[in-house]
């Protein structure tokens, strides 16, 4: 059976104009990891995946939304695409609209973007501009050229984008053959959110699937959906989440809620932690993307909710290649050693170094 990108294969569940074009990169299908370890370091009892969505084509789960919007907009004849963004929505646009044939221009906060994510919006060809400004200034004057010309608005505004991330929950459900008991995912700009619990709802009324309760996590600097009011000065190390007033709060509220969930906020060292943690099953992801199993330990460390003998989907949303500064400007460089035999047994048999498995401590 030959590949296909999210478009292709739920067609049929996509509220999508007709003229809507099939341009993609073959986004979607990213792995269900099974994290027993790490289940267990959180008190276990439990079973926990990890939806590694920075295995799509531009590393990160933007791809499954900009599939659909950059479609739907080449469809009508749109010959340019918009859109404010941290990085990944970025680089994703930039790819998409380059796929598409189409100009695509990039309005990014000054200084706030990693290098990672901006470089790959500049070779997929876009246009990028720095603004002396936060992303909610970005979008803003986004929104406002895209009602002036005819430039295609490609933020999560843009209601295609939901109706592609909403796949994401259709592949939780025809992986594990129902929805998880809980889902946990790191909340930025909501559209995410949003877009996860359209899915889950919608494939309960076509395949009588549950609903997750869903656990949405934001970082203490950048938390409005917590503190109940805009940031006007969000920060945090998690520069994918760092958003003051997100275009889609009232939704991810209305799903926490609806979903009998919630939506918290963890610190930044908590959320550094958890990426640490992660590498070590093997999984490296930005900083943002541990924000959701950040939470996750957060809750169960307080008691907050009870997993016995849950099915638990932590959504990881972006690869840790897209924003490595934090780890590459902390890292020592790597031991020089003579070429000889000696010098290498000197320094992994060490008392010193980490033993191998099965050797003696």
């Amino acid at each position: 059976m030959a590949e296909t990108g999210v478009f292709e294969k739920y067609r049929a569940y996509l509220d999508v104009p007709a003229h809507t074009k099939n341009i993609t990169l073959l986004e979607g299908s990213t792995p269900l990891i099974p994290v027993p370890r790490l289940a267990q370091e959180l008190g276990g009892g439990f079973e926990l995946y990890v939806k590694f969505e920075g295995m799509n084509p531009t590393g990160s789960f933007k791809d499954r939304g900009m599939t659909v919007a950059i479609g739907e907009a080449a469809g009508r004849g749109a010959r340019a695409a918009i859109c404010a963004s941290t990085g990944n929505t970025a680089a994703s646009a930039a790819a998409y609209a380059a796929r598409a044939g189409m100009r695509c221009v990039v309005l990014i906060p000054q200084g706030k973007v990693a290098a990672g994510k901006l470089a790959g919006a500049i070779a997929y060809g876009a246009q990028v501009l720095q603004i002396d400004g936060s992303f909610d200034d970005a979008l803003a004057l986004v929104v406002e050229i895209s009602q002036r010309h005819p430039i295609a608005l490609v933020n999560s505004l843009n209601p295609y984008r939901l109706e592609g991330q909403k796949t994401a929950a259709f592949e939780l459900v025809d992986r594990l053959g129902d929805a998880p008991d809980w889902l946990c995912l790191p909340v930025g700009n909501a559209g995410n959110i949003t877009a996860y619990w359209m899915g889950f709802r919608q494939y309960r009324e076509v395949k009588s699937s549950g609903l997750p309760r869903i656990l949405g996590v934001q970082a203490e600097g950048s938390a409005p959906l917590v503190l109940g009011h805009a940031v006007d000065h969000p920060e945090t190390v998690a520069t994918a989440i760092r958003i003051g007033r997100p275009a889609r709060g009232e939704q991810a509220l209305q799903a926490a809620e609806e979903s009998q969930g919630r939506i918290i906020a963890v610190s930044d060292q908590a959320i550094l932690d958890m990426q640490r943690r992660l590498a070590q099953e093997g999984i490296w992801v930005e900083p943002a993307s541990a924000a959701g199993l950040a939470g996750l330990a957060h809750s169960l460390s307080r008691k907050e909710i009870d997993l016995r003998g849950k099915q638990v989907a932590a959504v990881c949303t972006g690869h840790g290649l897209k924003d490595p500064d934090l780890i590459a400007s902390r890292m020592s460089a790597p031991a020089v050693l003579p070429a000889e035999l000696a010098a290498l047994e000197d320094a992994i048999l060490s008392a010193q170094a980490k033993p191998f498995e099965g050797q003696a401590e």
